[in-house]
């Protein structure tokens, strides 16, 4: 029988991802020891409390059924938490949903609000997700770049006229993955009265919103008229260190929120209730515990930003989020360095061409290794001869 695969999964080849894991276990069998910040799931567990609030509720009998869109409970705490982070008001009925992780929401929304063949405007370089939800929705992509003389940000006027009048959905990203940009309360308020006056909707991915060291990430909910274009993704993943659990929730305008509700009602039944529950416990307590996250996500940050430093390979520090952008050493393109390091040094990163055309001449760094790794990783790139035989950028600047 001579089986073959629907045209549509000529989208969806293997991702650059699988091959990294693929050479890293090569590399093992070989007896090489390997050190992988190439992937974007924390290392570390979720709070105690967490852990038992999920373990409670496991031992219930009564707590295996279907939970559809989520307990009251859990929009009402998402709804508190708004109001106390950000002074955002939303309906907890209306206005919020549950979803199965943001990714699940990112990648399903697109398919209740295009038709094949709309614009939808990504971040170039993005979150590979985004490009997975534009291909099941059958629409097309227009990458907005994201240039380091505009401090990451896309330029909504060099967007063609021809494109914002077919534009239907705009994604933005901020902090970012695999950019750990900020988004300004200025930018913000400019994509808004830009999405009002081409009738975009806007969704904005805040997966990462907990993940900051100095200025506090904004919402781009906060902004006036904003919950009138659009909605706020986040997620439980980053930062509460539940990526496994798999929810994450939407808030915002009310009719993408029924929308995608009603597209997903087609799809799955919820997510677990003590899921649910451990995640009410963690937005309830999230001050002190994203608090010391923080800190620690900033002491992995110095060590390896001042390491990389001091051997010449000048990146900049982030202000948010748990990767480092780094530019590419001359002359490699970005999955050519990629590849070296693994070879002489068994560090595993991303090449930023993973990311979208725009991420070439970059690599994607995560810090998502204890301290004592990061340093020993310092250390394979110190006695490593790759730095002596490239020319390393003078600045990220």
């Amino acid at each position: 029988m001579n089986i073959t695969l629907s045209d549509k999964m000529h989208h969806f080849q293997t991702s650059i991802f699988n091959e990294l894991s693929n050479y890293k276990k090569k590399k093992n069998q070989e007896g090489n020891e390997m050190i992988d910040l190439s992937v974007g799931s924390p290392d570390l567990p979720p709070a105690k409390y967490v852990i038992d609030e999920l373990a409670k509720h496991v031992t219930h009998p009564g707590n295996y059924g279907y939970t559809l869109t989520g307990i009251d409970e859990l929009h009402r705490t998402i709804a508190t938490y708004y109001h106390n982070q950000y002074s955002v008001t939303v309906d907890p009925v209306n206005e919020t949903l549950m979803v199965m992780g943001s990714q699940d929401g990112l990648v399903h929304l697109p398919m209740a609000l295009t038709n094949p063949g709309d614009i939808i405007l990504l971040p170039d370089p993005g979150y590979t997700a985004y490009d997975t939800g534009v291909a099941l929705a059958g629409a097309a992509v227009y990458g907005m770049p994201l240039k380091e003389d505009n401090n990451f940000l896309p330029d909504l006027e060099a967007i063609p006229g021809e494109i914002r009048e077919k534009a239907k959905l705009m994604i933005l990203n901020f902090p970012g993955n695999p950019v750990p940009a900020l988004a300004t309360k200025k930018f913000f308020e400019q994509v808004v009265a830009f999405a009002k006056k081409h009738q975009i909707v806007v969704v904005h991915d805040f997966a990462y919103s907990e993940i900051y060291y100095e200025d506090k990430p904004v919402s781009f909910l906060s902004i006036k008229g904003a919950k009138e274009v659009g909605v706020e993704f986040n997620s439980f993943s980053k930062s509460f260190n539940l990526a496994g659990c798999r929810i994450g929730y939407i808030v915002g305008n009310p009719t993408v929120v029924a929308g995608l509700n009603r597209l997903k009602s087609n799809l799955d039944y919820g997510v677990f209730f003590p899921i649910q529950k451990a995640a009410i416990r963690a937005l309830e307590n999230s001050v002190s515990f994203s608090e010391e996250l923080r800190a620690i996500y900033k002491r992995r940050r110095d060590i390896l930003v001042s390491g990389l430093n001091a051997l010449g390979w000048k990146v900049d520090t982030p202000s948010a989020s748990m990767f480092i952008w780094a530019k590419v050493p001359k002359p490699f393109t970005s999955t050519e360095f990629v590849y070296r390091l693994m070879d002489e040094t068994g560090i595993v990163v991303v090449p930023g061409n993973a990311f979208g055309e725009g991420g070439e001449g970059y690599v994607r760094i995560g810090l998502v290794q204890p301290e004592e790794v990061l340093k020993k990783a310092v250390a394979k790139l110190r006695s490593s001869i790759l730095f002596s035989t490239t020319e390393v950028p003078i600045t990220n600047q």
